[in-house]
């Protein structure tokens, strides 16, 4: 995890914030990611692999140079959580 909070706090603090949990609320999905940004949050879980904390910087960089929260790769599609529903 210390990778991750290295390369955000280099590369992106200033345009999104992210926050890694273990659980959200009755910690029915495990590995939560939180992204707030001016377009709001984005939640996903079951968030396990160094592959897809690579793939969560490249997207917020790839974001920040188009000035806009882009839609986030197809592979969190199904890793998409709503906390409190």
């Amino acid at each position: 995890m210390g990778w991750l909070k290295d390369e955000w706090r280099k590369r992106l603090l200033k345009r999104f914030q992210l926050t890694v949990s273990g659980c959200v609320g009755p910690c029915d999905v495990p590995n939560v990611v939180e992204i707030n940004s001016e377009a709001g949050s984005q939640w996903l879980g079951n968030i396990a692999h160094f592959n897809q904390y690579r793939s969560l910087v490249k997207w917020a960089v790839r974001s920040t140079e188009a000035g806009r929260l882009l839609d986030l790769p197809r592979e969190f599609k199904d890793h998409l959580v709503e906390p409190w529903r």
